[in-house]
């Protein structure tokens, strides 16, 4: 009991500390871009959501190395170097006069020069890299350190998943009030000094807890097997696939036992690759395959299915997280063009996102207390909405927060053409839809995820899952680019323009909007058609 204590206590300290860091960049980093470096709000905006991808996009491939070479432990330490280095080049980057561009003077703005940007950006990248290295090993080493086999455990394992959560939103909670208070009130060197000290602190207390950590070494990577048995049937391909799926090859209980894998039922799915499992002769020696590389499993085919199957609903979350990455970049630009005094206390607009994680537990609580019991007794099945309709409810939810974006811009430009600026409380409803949202989809999309996954693909599965975040801010970033470009021309302000009061914000908004009701109905059409995982 001690163990577990320790685990919950260290793990969750850890991620506490390195949400607080990370969302103390990357909740003001389009502020800082703006009114620092003296970057354009669409430039600005494209940066932002281009570096918060990076950083999502890294977990994949931290994923591979730690399952393949490194391991969890080893992936984590190098991950926090890295980490800790760019956190405290940007610091020194905000600190040193010559490092950054002078204050503007009245309405003339000196742009950093290349060498001040090279600094900045090198710095934020080495945070990319470092965080995305450690989000990819951190919670599945986490659960390493429980062992399935105690029941204590077991069930402690089920209360650190909730546990490492809660930490992560009070970590956003912190960095989203105290740490951007104080950049915006202070010093910005100050806000980047005290992220920085926070991944220090996290630093130290990982390499303290290593006499208490069970390493579980590199079982190879998942990869391998995707790729043999695409091998394996393009090799098989002028052959027919058996009628009775029982004369495909397949390991018996005791060898699938050994392997620590499940055994995957077969599906009729994507028959050619049902060409992998074909025995052939020339495959056998002594009655064992060879080569994994001619012959194959039914289990290895269907973990493939799997991945496949997955594919339709990742692509919609790519575009969901498209309108979702708005919340760090558009909608902070139109916080900064409003009143930011609620009565007699400024809000700095990328505080805001504090807010909505007061939303998302209020939310959690709604969904729990009221929502689950009526849909269980509804429903009949003992467990409520499925993670398909719960996915489902969240991006419909994007398309009316989308909506609300386009009509608060519209209020906010008719009341600036009579010289007035509207309260920023026009966007508490926003970022209460946005939470919502995010509750019924974004985290239920990595439990999805988590639980479709075959036994061999669990980290690489959630990686892939946090992928969606990183293609949506590419996206994001190509989309602002691309209308920028469009809207421009002859001379035009655009949609996004430097005063957004001479652009038109409400028509982006509109955009992302009809993009979210068509990815809707696509994820309909794909979510009626998935079939769940089978196992023996």
């Amino acid at each position: 009991m001690l163990q577990v204590f320790r685990v919950l206590t260290s793990f969750g300290g850890f991620e506490c500390l390195e949400s607080t860091a990370f969302n103390g960049i990357a909740t003001n980093l389009v502020v800082y871009l703006r009114n620092v470096l003296h970057g354009s709000n669409a430039s600005n905006a494209a940066n932002a959501a281009t570096w918060s991808g990076t950083s999502y996009f890294i977990p994949l491939v931290g994923a591979l190395i730690a399952d393949t070479y490194w391991g969890n432990y080893k992936t984590i330490l190098i991950s926090l170097t890295i980490y800790l280095v760019g956190m405290i080049t940007i610091t020194v980057s905000a600190f040193a006069p010559s490092l950054k561009p002078p204050p503007c003077e009245g309405s003339s703005c000196q742009p950093a020069t290349r060498a001040q940007n090279l600094m900045f950006f090198s710095g934020l990248y080495l945070i990319a890299f470092g965080s995305g290295g450690v989000r990819s090993a951190l919670l599945p080493f986490g659960a390493d350190q429980f062992s399935d086999e105690n029941p204590v455990e077991r069930e402690k394992k089920r209360a650190f998943f909730s546990w490492f959560y809660v930490t992560i939103t009070f970590g956003l909670l912190t960095s989203g009030t105290l740490i951007v208070y104080i950049q915006e009130n202070v010093d910005w060197a100050l806000g980047f000094g005290i992220a920085t000290l926070c991944i220090a602190l996290a630093f130290g207390g990982y390499l303290l807890g290593t006499p208490i950590y069970r390493l579980r070494m590199p079982s190879g990577s998942p990869l391998k097997s995707v790729f043999q048995v695409l091998v394996a049937s393009c090799r098989k391909m002028s052959l027919e696939v058996p009628t009775d799926c029982t004369l495909l090859h397949e390991v018996n209980d005791k060898n699938s036992d050994n392997l620590g894998q499940e055994r995957l039922m077969h599906t009729e799915e994507f028959r050619f690759l049902d060409k992998a499992a074909i025995i052939l002769y020339s495959d056998l020696k002594d009655n064992d395959p060879q080569s994994s590389w001619k012959l194959c499993t039914i289990t290895q085919v269907e973990e493939l299915k799997i991945l496949l199957r997955l594919l339709p609903i990742w692509v919609t979350g790519i575009l969901y997280c498209t309108a979702y990455s708005q919340m760090n970049t558009t909608f902070i630009q139109q916080g900064s063009a409003m009143n930011t005094k609620i009565g007699s206390i400024s809000i700095p607009p990328a505080s805001l996102c504090s807010f909505e994680v007061i939303c998302i537990m209020a939310w959690v609580l709604f969904y729990n207390k009221i929502i689950v019991p009526i849909t269980r007794s509804y429903i009949g099945n003992g467990r409520g909405l499925s993670q398909l309709q719960r996915m489902g409810i969240g991006r419909f939810l994007m398309i009316l927060a989308m909506a609300t974006a386009a009509f608060v811009e519209a209020r906010r430009l008719e009341r600036g053409k009579a010289g007035e600026y509207i309260s920023i409380a026009w966007q508490l409803p926003l970022y209460f839809i946005i939470a919502g949202s995010e509750v019924f989809s974004l985290i239920t999309q990595l439990e999805f995820f988590y639980g479709q996954a075959p036994d061999t693909m669990k980290s690489m599965c959630t990686a892939i899952a946090l992928l969606t975040i990183s293609f949506g801010n590419y996206l994001s970033s190509l989309i602002v680019t691309l209308v920028d470009l469009a809207t421009t021309r002859g001379g035009s302000p655009g949609w996004i323009s430097e005063d957004l009061n001479s652009g038109h914000l409400d028509y982006y908004f509109l955009a992302l909007t009809g993009l979210s009701a068509l990815n809707f109905a696509a994820y309909l059409s794909f979510a009626r058609n998935y079939t769940l995982k089978k196992t023996f």
